[in-house]
Order: C-alpha cells, then sequence, then structure tokens
C-alpha cells in the first residue's frame, strides 16, 4: 500500500539510527568547514549558525539575522532563511549518522515574517532513511521555548562518497585542507 503524496516521508523509510560515534544529547557542533556560509567563522556576513545535539535524533540550532540578511525592508530574505534550514538539516543528517551527504530536494514553508534583530531557532530531526536516502524536518521560532512557528521545511538528503566533493568542488582548496590535516574541513563534523 503507498503513502498518500502529502505525506511525510513520501516513502516507507526505517527509522533514522544514531551512528555510534555521534555526538551525545546536550553536544555543541563545531564549524565543519571554516567557509560554510551557514556555520563557518571566516565569511563575515554568513549566519555563524550554531547548533546543539538535542534528544533524540534532533540538532537545535540558531542564528540571529542582520541587516544584510534582509530581503524586504527589516526582514530577513527569503532565500536566506531557506538556506538557514538547509544548514540544520544538514547539520542534524551529518553529525547523527556520521554520512556525506549533499541536499537532493528542500521545501520551506514561510509562515510568518522573520524580523531583522530576532533569533530564528531551528529543530531539525531525522524523519527515516531509505536506502540512500536520508529524510528530514525542521520548524523555526523566534522564541526558543514556546514561540509561533514562523518557518518550516523539509529536505532529502542522499549520501555520497568522498568523491563526490573532490569531484565537483574546488579540488585545489580541498587538497590544501587535507594536506594540513583536514583541519577548517571535516565531511562528518
Amino acid at each position: 500500500m503507498s503513502k498518500p503524496a502529502d505525506s511525510w516521508p513520501p516513502v516507507d523509510t526505517e527509522p533514522a539510527v544514531p551512528h555510534p560515534a555521534a555526538p551525545a544529547p546536550g553536544s555543541k557542533l563545531g564549524v565543519h568547514y571554516t567557509h560554510c556560509f551557514g556555520c563557518g567563522d571566516q565569511i563575515e556576513d554568513g549566519l555563524h549558525m550554531q547548533s546543539t545535539v538535542g534528544d533524540g535524533m534532533v540538532v537545535v540550532s540558531h542564528f540571529t539575522v542582520t541587516e544584510t540578511h534582509q530581503g524586504a525592508p527589516g526582514l530577513a530574505h527569503g532565500g536566506l532563511l531557506a538556506c538557514a534550514f538547509d544548514e540544520a538539516l544538514g547539520a542534524a543528517v551529518g553529525n547523527l549518522l556520521r554520512k556525506p551527504a549533499v541536499t537532493g530536494r528542500l521545501e520551506t514553508d514561510f509562515v510568518r515574517p522573520v524580523p531583522v534583530g530576532s533569533t530564528l531557532h531551528i529543530t531539525a530531526k531525522l524523519d527515516g532513511v531509505a536506502g540512500r536516502k536520508i529524510y528530514a524536518s525542521a520548524e523555526g521560532r523566534l522564541n526558543a521555548d514556546d514561540g509561533a512557528v514562523a518557518v518550516r521545511a523539509r529536505g532529502l538528503f542522499v549520501t555520497v562518497g568522498f568523491d563526490h566533493f573532490t569531484t565537483h568542488g574546488d579540488a585545489d582548496a580541498l587538497e590544501k585542507l587535507q594536506q594540513a590535516g583536514q583541519e577548517g574541513w571535516d565531511i562528518n563534523p
């Protein structure tokens, strides 16, 4: 029996199981690449997202919307919010499953405006795994504890080999990072 087209995840999945080396609940997650727009610390106008492992298959992330993140005057740009959810969902996949994966699909629902100066708290969870496909979803709130949902997203991630990054990425930059002991880059943060 097939699932309805609007169900999530859209296919029968196995429960996501944390990798034995996954960080424990309460662990703060570091930067996986210093030049990552989402979590990196070397991009002046980046999100500088900070994440912590929650209970179960959850990662909680947050970032503060700055003036350089706006689309309409005083409000976060929708594409930037989609980027934040891609980062939060990817942090859950990479840290909890410890598998290199890339975004295959990202759906974002904008429920209410996110003003400049506000901090968006994103709770991302892994919903299931089907072969190489990993399904995850998230909600973003303006108040970490009881605020109304501002943005929802769900994504499909696909596991890949490290050669995906060496084939399609900047081979020179990857080589330099590998020669430096991969400092500043961790495919499985």
